[in-house]
């Protein structure tokens, strides 16, 4: 009897059934390792690829600076340095053998080409009426000597002062054999200053001097510096007058000279 009951026992235990239990499953420790793998491999290439494009961005920088810093802005094209002494400038002496007359006792010589002409511009000025008086054509570099040392040293003037009035030997347009000092004849006490510039002689060279091909040296601010002279002209007709005259006319503008004194320039 006891027997049976025990085995009834046994058989309704068997026949109850384990309460089914919901058991989260767990993921395997493999699956999480691939997991940060990739997330360390996204960020990672993200890393470097943002320090590429950083470096890459930075080069470029700094090469567009070194650029900027090495780049040379072209030169004005620029005339060589001329020695001047107060706005002087040297020339050579022509040769002699060059010079011709124009005057009747010769005293008073140009240069061929330039003589040819002032010849012709005479004989048209006095066809208008106009008589043009040569007072100065060629002077060596030793009678600007005289000029300027020894007229110096008479009149006690310092080399600056007396610069504003004559040019230094070697220094004068005059030594070339184009340049001429003009008058007029029918009113002497014109010539060698600036009153000559209300004379008809000063009137018809500046309305006609040009078909001769003579220019004024020195006009009212010219870039020399030099005193105003009416009366000093020169010759620019051929290649080598053009060319022995093109300096001066591309120095730098000079402050005008004011000084007012009679010139033997």
């Amino acid at each position: 009897m006891l027997k049976q009951t025990r085995n009834s026992k046994s058989t309704v235990s068997d026949d109850i059934p384990i309460a089914a239990r919901d058991v989260p499953q767990r993921r395997s420790n493999g699956q999480i390792s691939w997991l940060q793998v990739g997330l360390a491999l996204f960020f990672g290439s993200s890393i470097i690829t943002m320090g590429v494009v950083f470096w890459w961005w930075q080069r470029q920088t700094n090469q567009l600076a070194v650029d900027a810093a090495t780049t040379v802005e072209p030169e004005e094209p620029q005339l060589p340095p001329t020695d001047n002494i107060r706005g002087h400038l040297p020339y050579e002496e022509a040769d002699e053998a060059d010079l011709v007359a124009v005057t009747a006792d010769g005293s008073i010589r140009l240069q061929t080409a330039a003589a040819t002409e002032f010849k012709a511009m005479l004989s048209a000025a006095q066809a208008a009426g106009i008589i043009l008086v040569p007072l100065s054509g060629y002077r060596s570099e030793s009678e600007q000597e005289y000029l300027f040392f020894e007229v110096k040293a008479e009149r006690n003037q310092d080399t600056s002062e007396r610069a504003k009035v004559s040019a230094p030997p070697g220094f004068s347009e005059h030594h070339t054999g184009y340049a001429i000092d003009i008058g007029d004849a029918n009113v002497p006490y014109t010539h060698l200053n600036e009153a000559f510039e209300e004379t008809p002689a000063f009137a018809w060279l500046e309305a006609n001097a040009a078909r001769y091909s003579f220019e004024l040296s020195f006009p009212q601010g010219n870039p020399q510096g030099i005193n105003y002279e009416p009366w000093h002209w020169r010759f620019v007709g051929d290649r080598v007058s053009l060319e022995t005259f093109h300096r001066a006319q591309h120095l730098p503008t000079a402050p005008e000279n004011t000084a007012d004194a009679e010139r033997e320039e």
